[in-house]
């Protein structure tokens, strides 16, 4: 299915050189590498810092324009808000992003909350806000709290053209469960990893820290393939970055789906 786009959350990590990346490669050079691998990427350093629009046109060069990449939105406007997040945060944010929009390379605006956002009336108007302030850039959502898990919700985000991010994650009481659904023409996955263990904490690295296997990501394939049908395109990354395993479970994924569409020719 030409309409799934799979790659990473993230490219940069010290501890995927000489285990993706080769031992000689510069890391000047890392994104260029990644690009021959991958048709997409999902930028995560926006998080913590506004993205700046020198550096994403030199994103676009490194990569030769070969792929497209989804932002993730700024801590700021998802975890940090405040009444500065929609009057100033989110300009800056547009204008650091703006060489992707201009080049067509653009995907979406990752909207990642954190189990804190709570289904009240003030996030509820927050996010409708938000959603409509990117238009018409794509935005996608990813609730990390259950309350949000309803039905008016999901008519909400479709009537805002916005998409909902299915996520694999750890079974814990709190946190979404894997869901099979999309709200807009974009659908959206993201893979963390099982690790309850280390989820809770400060260490990124321990809590995605973890390697699907190939049952593990067998049971995802017609889900996967239902949403790839049911939208124009379907982003899927791999989060779980830990000494390059997402790179593993991304090339796990795309050569079973290569392998199912084989079958069906």
């Amino acid at each position: 299915m030409t309409n799934i786009l799979i790659g990473t959350s993230g490219f940069s990590y010290q501890d995927w050189h000489e285990v993706f990346y080769p031992k000689e490669m510069d890391p000047k050079d890392y994104l260029t590498f990644y690009s021959h691998q991958f048709q997409v990427l999902e930028l995560n350093f926006s998080y913590y810092r506004i993205p700046d629009a020198r550096l994403a046109r030199q994103m676009l060069v490194n990569s030769e324009e070969r792929m497209e990449f989804v932002i993730k939105a700024n801590r700021q406007m998802t975890h940090e808000i405040s009444n500065r997040s929609l009057s100033e945060i989110l300009p800056l944010f547009m204008k650091g992003i703006s060489p992707f929009i201009e080049a067509g390379k653009m995907g979406a605006v990752l909207l990642q909350f954190p189990q804190g956002f709570h289904y009240l009336p003030a996030n509820r108007v927050y996010l409708k806000s938000l959603i409509e302030a990117l238009a018409p850039i794509p935005a996608v959502v990813e609730f990390r709290q259950k309350e949000w898990l309803r039905e008016s919700v999901f008519k909400s985000l479709k009537d805002l053209n916005a998409g909902f991010v299915c996520v694999d994650e750890p079974a814990l009481p709190a946190l979404i469960p894997p869901m099979f659904i999309h709200t807009s023409r974009i659908g959206y996955v993201r893979f963390h990893g099982r690790n309850k263990k280390n989820w809770y904490g400060t260490d990124a690295t321990k809590r995605y820290d973890y390697l699907y296997s190939n049952e593990e990501l067998r049971e995802w394939v017609p889900r996967i393939r239902k949403l790839a049908e049911d939208t124009d395109k379907l982003y899927v990354f791999f989060n779980n970055h830990a000494r390059a395993q997402a790179v593993n479970n991304a090339r796990m994924l795309i050569n079973m789906l290569e392998r199912v569409d084989r079958n069906y020719s």
